[in-house]
């Protein structure tokens, strides 16, 4: 059984809290920081961006934070480096790698697989990787005991849906709506139907992300998803108290958790 799986069985019908923050942002050695202040205030599942020079699906809070990772050089290799420093003290917490398929690629989806098994990541979400051509990292992935996980959109036709379920482990992340990460106009209602939907099809959890950045958001988002997914909010708080990131991320943290209970 993965971490994953386990974290999920053990919340025993309570919603999941996956936080988002970019690797690298605003350095290295904070970032261990910042994951351990996430598991300390309510996060379930941490997702770490690995920084890109192009993240397409990124609005301009992550894209922020991306640049300023990259002008400090922070590779794919780095990122692996930061999960095994979070693993000596962290044995329980899943962290998926979320990012873009160059930098795999360029690694070599075997080896890829191997350096993030050993370094102690749970799944990889690759955005820019449809489910019709990821069948040579996926078998890397499922060869090294990680879980791939995809993105699922509004406008996702059933037969993808269908492929994906296939392919799918960990959980699926629905996009909640046609955009970017950070954007608003988030409708509840629509996204209650289309989960509803997705698990015709889909047998892992369902977690939502896109425009949920407040209590609010997250509760009404918690009561019918398996998991709420916080990205922008997290990151621009930390951009926002440089020298003092994990300090202001801590509540902000916790407060989206109290939500969700």
């Amino acid at each position: 059984m993965s971490r994953i799986q386990q974290t999920f069985e053990q919340l025993h019908g309570r919603t999941a809290l996956v936080s988002y923050i970019t690797c690298g942002d605003p350095n290295p050695v904070a970032t261990v920081k910042l994951m351990q202040t996430l598991v300390a205030n309510g996060t379930d599942i941490i997702e770490l961006g690995v920084p890109f020079s192009d993240p397409m699906a990124d609005g301009p809070v992550i894209q922020a934070a991306s640049e300023r990772a990259l002008r400090q050089q922070v590779s794919l290799t780095d990122v692996l480096s930061v999960v095994a420093q979070f693993r000596q003290d962290n044995q329980t917490t899943p962290v998926v790698l979320m990012g873009y398929l160059n930098p795999v690629f360029h690694m070599g989806y075997a080896s890829f697989a191997r350096a993030a098994a050993q370094a102690g990541v749970d799944g990889v979400l690759t955005v820019d990787c449809p489910a019709e051509a990821i069948d040579d990292l996926h078998e890397q992935l499922k060869l090294n005991g990680l879980d791939c996980i995809f993105l699922i959109a509004p406008t996702t036709t059933d037969e993808r849906i269908k492929l994906i379920g296939s392919k799918a482990s960990g959980f699926v992340y629905y996009v909640s709506l046609k955009g970017v990460t950070g954007s608003s106009q988030l409708d509840t209602t629509e996204v209650s139907r289309k989960i509803d939907h997705l698990r015709q099809f889909i047998k892992v959890p369902v977690g939502v992300g896109f425009g949920i950045r407040d209590a609010d958001s997250a509760r009404r988002i918690g009561a019918v998803a398996d998991a709420v997914i916080v990205g922008s909010r997290f990151v621009q708080t930390i951009a926002e108290h440089p020298g003092h990131e994990a300090e202001a991320l801590a509540p902000v943290v916790a407060e989206l958790r109290q939500a969700l209970e």
